[in-house]
Formats: structure tokens, sequence, C-alpha cells
């Protein structure tokens, strides 16, 4: 039951509609209903336990079947664990079913068939005593237990029960599964022989040209585009013929999932060489046949024209970079106006330049508001005279549904260029409202608690475990940080999702994504011209890491959280407001932000810090973009914003071990606090559990960043840091501190104070 109906229904907890559905498949004869209650709206949980509580037909448990033999000594257990957890819910449950599906478990071992099938067919013979009675494997290729050869059998059997008299049953199987992997060659035999490194340079200009594009080698590309210019004569056919061929081909390699936004990237780099080598060439020629026609000579062939710009308050551009160059790729000229760009500029630019579409970018919740505030000043165009037409109004109509990511961004722009433009603005129109009217659906069966109501249900925490006196008190600026340690703390999994590159479980983060068999390859490569860039960035000092950490005292009143001047808390320096849980899900406890700070009649205190790993990158990506390597110019930006969230990690355990010393003895693997198995937590203004953007200003204020910074790490007007790669966050040192998200809140929270507004 993974439709999107079904789906609807249960994040709107309508569950007498969602069974209605299940009834309605079971009467069109199907056999097995599967649920799938993993939503970001609901407690899947609890979800699933109280839909399965309304079924009255048999239950089958899909349980995870996870893969073993991985060489982390943590996934050991993961089959006899498997089969003991489907013992256990027997016993429990006798009347239901269960179901597995055994390939995750010998993924390790992709290619290796008849070594998986062993496996496969030992664990069914442990599980199924068990209580395991379906299962999703191919039949064909399942040999029987007994036919199994003695030592295979015996060795899958150690490493699915994770037991063996020495211990080393894993290290066994693993050398196992490679020799039967690489068997020794046989006797006299010859490797055949292998390509020439550069083969591809015997092809015709042609396939050169392509093979250049595809690989992101720029070494030739100079004298190849030459070599086609002569031949075709007219530089223009050399970039409509072979150039525009080969990228046609990375785009089809993108959209069907075989070439991957790093390599994209790469080509692009290697399309503006070759174009910036045939300009000249087409310069002269365009003029003298524009001034023949009579026309403009100082206009260029595109399929069309795309203005982009980060809105004002807004500095976060990396998604806006890349959607321009994949434009850029497909023959659209790209206007980029940078960040921070005011209304008035976009609208103004928009008409003098002609364009044929807007792009609008921006990261947090403040910049959605300017870009609807730019949507309708552009739709009053009152002031332009008529200058801002219909195609810019239906633009900044469709432009609302947005493009999901960069591979998207070709066809929305064609789409909104096409003769077919009407429909597809009819399209967005009836999706959007088709989506207005499901959430208001929503908000029918929804119930809130009033604010007095939640606060009589706030968590309440033990002040006996109450962390000690921190040993540094005030705020510390912490200027030009050595990145050798800092690098030491970066995770490295959302670097990849910015190019997105997304492994298939089990190897869906760093650094199991290398063992991807999609895009590992690709991973690999790209995580090594990161290593690279690092190196040269120490080596250089192209980039600085600086920040400021403080630690006040504090008392929660009610929901909000004072900080004081001075140890006797008399005066109230200032104050950041908390938003408690209100929507009714029948919980116990709802919880809010201050309700991890003792209140007043205890010494308790607050931790914030802010830092930035982005000093100076402003000035180096325009250096890269200058010589035309926007690889580079993005590289660098996505590896700043990893140094940023490595600083933040160092920063937070040097609070918890050294400044405030309420953990002094935690010896935890950057694995484990990736994991948040430290004590306390770290949230950040503006997500989950404090979503307003405007508390920001309130630490920033609190830290003394602009003064003691010397205003290299600021907040714009929308409370956006700068640099963009940047974080900020407050820290709580109870034990029983946790993350939650505050959800939706009922008008009764929002109206007292200005702040509220």
């Amino acid at each position: 039951m993974g439709s999107a109906k079904f789906k609807k229904l249960v994040d709107a907890y309508k569950w007498d509609e969602a069974m209605e559905v299940c009834i309605a498949q079971c009467e069109k004869k199907a056999d097995i209903l599967d649920f799938n209650f993993d939503s970001d709206l609901i407690d899947g949980q609890s979800a699933m336990s109280k839909f399965m509580r309304l079924c009255v037909t048999d239950i089958i448990f899909d349980c995870n079947v996870l893969t073993i033999a991985t060489g982390l000594p943590e996934h050991n257990s993961y089959a006899v664990d498997f089969i003991n957890a489907v013992a256990e819910i027997k016993r429990t449950c006798p009347c239901v079913s269960f179901s597995g599906g055994l390939s995750n478990l010998s993924f390790s071992f992709r290619g290796l068939n008849s070594l998986r099938d062993a496996m496969h067919s030992v664990f069914l013979y442990h599980a199924v005593p068990k209580g395991l009675n379906m299962s999703i494997v191919n039949p064909g290729g399942l040999p029987r237990y007994t036919d199994i050869d003695e030592n295979t059998r015996k060795l899958a059997e150690e490493v699915i029960l994770n037991q063996s008299a020495d211990g080393k049953h894993v290290e066994r199987f693993l050398e196992y599964a490679e020799a039967v992997r690489k068997p020794a060659p046989a006797a006299g035999g010859a490797a055949g022989g292998a390509p020439a490194k550069d083969a591809w340079r015997s092809g015709t200009f042609t396939e050169r040209l392509h093979y250049g594009l595809i690989n992101g080698i720029d070494k030739f590309i100079e004298g190849d585009t030459e070599e086609a210019r002569a031949e075709l004569q007219i530089p223009l056919r050399v970039i409509e013929g072979p150039l525009m061929e080969g990228m046609g081909i990375i785009g089809d390699l993108f959209g069907s999932g075989k070439m991957f936004l790093p390599q994209v990237i790469k080509s692009a780099r290697v399309m503006k060489k070759a174009v910036a080598y045939l300009t000249p060439f087409m310069e002269e020629e365009r003029r003298a046949a524009a001034l023949a026609a009579g026309e403009d000579p100082d206009q260029p062939k595109y399929n069309g024209v795309v203005l982009m710009a980060t809105v004002k308050g807004d500095v976060h551009d990396i998604g806006k970079n890349i959607v321009g160059v994949v434009l850029g790729c497909n023959n659209f000229k790209v206007i980029d106006m940078g960040v921070m760009v005011p209304c008035e500029n976009i609208l103004e630019k928009a008409v003098q330049e002609k364009v044929d579409v807007v792009g609008l970018s921006g990261l947090i919740t403040p910049s959605l508001d300017e870009m609807v505030y730019v949507a309708v000043r552009a739709d009053e165009g009152s002031r332009y005279e008529g200058a801002v037409d219909d195609r810019w109004r239906h633009h900044i109509e469709a432009a609302h549904g947005g493009v999901l990511d960069a591979s998207r961004s070709c066809t929305v722009v064609s789409a909104l260029m096409s003769g077919d433009k009407q429909t597809y603005l009819d399209e967005i129109k009836e999706e959007y409202a088709e989506i207005r009217e499901e959430y208001y659906a929503t908000l029918i069966d929804k119930k809130w608690k009033s604010l007095k109501e939640a606060q009589s249900k706030k968590p309440q925490l033990d002040w006996g475990k109450l962390p000690p006196k921190p040993k540094f008190v005030g705020n510390l600026c912490i200027k030009d940080h050595p990145i050798d340690e800092i690098m030491e703390y970066i995770d490295w999994t959302p670097f990849f999702q910015v190019y997105q590159l997304r492994g298939k479980y089990p190897n869906r983060d760093y650094p199991h994504i290398f063992k991807d068999e999609r895009v590992g390859p690709e991973a690999k490569k790209l995580f090594q011209e990161a290593k690279d860039m690092l190196a040269w960035i120490v080596k250089e000092g192209l980039l600085k890491c600086s920040g400021v950490v403080g630690i006040h005292p504090a008392n929660a009143v009610g929901d909000d959280i004072e900080v004081y001047t001075s140890e006797d808390r008399d005066t109230v320096k200032c104050k950041f407001y908390g938003l408690r849980q209100q929507l009714d899900m029948g919980e116990s406890t709802y919880w809010c932000q201050g309700d991890f700070i003792a209140p007043k009649g205890y010494s308790d205190y607050i931790s914030a810090f802010a830092c930035t790993g982005g000093i100076g990158c402003h000035e180096q990506r325009q250096k890269f973009e200058e010589k035309g390597e926007i690889d580079q110019a993005i590289l660098l930006e996505a590896v700043a914003d990893r140094l940023a969230e490595a600083f933040a990690e160092l920063i937070h355990l040097k609070i918890r071990t050294t400044l405030w010393g309420f953990s002094p003895d935690e010896k935890l693997s950057l694995e484990d606090m990736l994991k948040v198995k430290y004590q306390g937590i770290r949230p950040a203004p503006g997500y989950p559990s404090q979503p307003d953007h405007r508390e920001k200003k309130t630490l920033w204020d609190l830290l003394e960043v602009d003064r003691l910074t010397d205003e290299k790490l600021s907040l714009t007007e929308s409370y956006m840091m700068m640099p963009s790669a940047s974080v900020s966050a407050l820290v709580f040192a109870h034990p029983e501190a946790k993350y939650f998200s505050v959800g939706q809140v009922n008008v009764d929270q929002v109206q007292p104070g200005p702040w509220r507004g």
C-alpha cells in the first residue's frame, strides 16, 4: 500500500478511508497487501501499530534482512539477529507471518551468484524453523542445503550464525569469496593485449570531440576544435554539429542515470573551452552576416535567455550554479546576477536583457517569502509600463513549481518556451490547486492542544542531573583555526549528495558509497579531487576557519530561556523564545526547547556558537570562474561547506570536553559523534526544534559575532549567514535533552509578543 492516495490518507490520519482503499484492493483479488508507513509527516511506528489493529486479516511482517560480512564488525550479527527477531515476534504474536528479501543478505558478494545462492540456502535452513514462512528469492538458483559442498556450507553457516571457535569466521569467508572471485590462472595462460591509453586519438575529429566532452578531457580540445573548424569551414557548424551532439549524448546519459553530475560539470568545462576557442571566429562571421542582413550584429543565437539570482538576504548559490551549468550545456544563455539580489534589480535586469525565464534561488525559509514578493512585483508590472509581458508573468506563475534537481532544469525551461506552454502552465496550476485542497483537507481531522494544555504535558527533566558549572563563562573568538585538525571531523556523506551521487543500501553513505556498483567509481574519483582540493587549500592558505563560542548563565521562564549578564542572574542580557509542540497525536509529552534549561532557583547555563569554513571562498571562486573552471568553483564551495560543518563538530566537542567540560572523559569515534551518541544536543535556529530564523539574531548579538570576527562572519537582513559555508547553534548540556520537531502550532501560541507577529 505505497500508493500516493494511501499515503495522503495516512498522512491525514484518515484511518477509515485508508482501510477502504485496502478493502478495495482485496475486492480486486489482491492476495497480499504490502503496507509502508515510512513518511516524513507521521510517526511510522505508532501509525503502523494503530493501523494493524484495524486489520482483521493475516498480518505479514517484512523484517529487514541486512547485509553481513561487509568488513565492518557491527554488521556481523545482522543475519542471526533477523532469525532471533523472527523467533521473538512469532513467540509474542503467534498468528502472524513473515517475509524477507534475501538479496540484501549477500549483497557484499554481488557477481558471485553461486556463493550468494549457497548463503541464501543456509540462511533459510536456519530461519524457516524459527518462523520465516515467506521469502523473496530466486528458487531456480537455490541449492538444497545438503547439496552444498561441505566447506562452503561450513563457512556460510559460521558467517550467518556469527559464531566460530576462533572468532575469525568473517575473515575466512571474505578470503574464500576472493578466491571464488579470482581463481588462480591456468598454467601457460597469457593476458590479452590491453588497448592503448590514448587509442581514442586515432578517431575522427567528431569522435574525438565526443570522447573529450564525455570524459571531461580538455588537453586536446582546442586542436580538435580547430580541425573541425577547418573541415566544416563555418565555426557555428562545429558547435551545432559535433559539440552539441556530444552534449546531447551527455544529456541522455545524465538523464538515464548513466552519467553523474560531477562528470557533467567537467564536460561543461571542456565545452566552454571549445566555445571560447571558436568565439572570435564566430563573432567575426556573425557580425558580417548580421550587417549584411540589416540585423543587430551583437545578438548571438541561443535556445533562450535565462536570468538567475539568489534573492535578497540569501547567499546560497551552489544549487543555482549547478543549474546554470546544465542550462549552459544545452545552449541557453545564462545571466547570473549572483547572491543577495534585491527584487528591483532582478526585474530591471529581466526587462533590460529581454530574458525568457527567470530562476530564483534561496535556502532559508525567509527566502521563500522574498521569491513570492518578486513574483507579485513582476505580475504587477505597473512601473515598467508593459515591459513585463505575458511571457514573464506566465513564467513567474510556473516558477512556483520549482525544479527538483539540476537534471530537470532544461525540461522545465524548454516547457516554458515551447508552443505547448499553456498546457504546461495549466498542469502546474491544476497540480497546486490539488495540493492546496489536499492540505486543507488534512486540517479537518487534525486537532491541536491549547498552549495551556500542551504546557501541562511538558517533560519533567531530572534537575539532579544538572551539568556542572562551566570551566569558562563568556565569549571566546577562535581565529584561523588549523584546517588540518578540522579535516578529521568531516562528514563526507552530504558532500556526495551535493553532486547527486547516491548509492543503494547498504552502500548509501560514506565510505560504503565507494562499493556501490553504479556510483562507486565516480564517487572515488570525486573524493580524490576533494582531498586534493583540501591539500591545496591548506598549502596555499586559501580558506580561513573562524568562529565564536559563548557559555552564559541561563534559566527557563515558561517556554522561553533567559540569558543573564552575570552569575547573580539579576539582569537579563537576552531571551531565546521557545515554541512548544501542539499537534494532538495522543502523545504523553509535548516538547519545547526551553524544557532543557532548568527553571529559576537552579544554576544552569546555555552555550552557543557560530563558525565558518568559508572565509576567502568567494574570492577564490571568482578566480576559478574567470578562468572558466566552473567545476573547481563548485568543488571549492562544496569543500568549504564540509569544513564549516566539521568545524561545528569540533567546536561542540571542545564545549563538551574542555570549555564547559560536562563530558570530560568522552572518547567517541567520529562515526558515533555523527550518530549523536554524545551528551546533549546542538539545535540550530531555523531548524525543526525552533524554526524561527529570527532567533539567529539573538544568538549573534549574545556572542558579539560581528565585533569579534571583524564582520568576517555576519548575518544578512533575512538572517542568512555569510559566508554561506557557516554554521550556528545553541548547545544544551542536560543528558535528557533530545532533538524534536515543533511541527504545526496553534494560533494561541503565535499571538503573544511582537516576535511572533
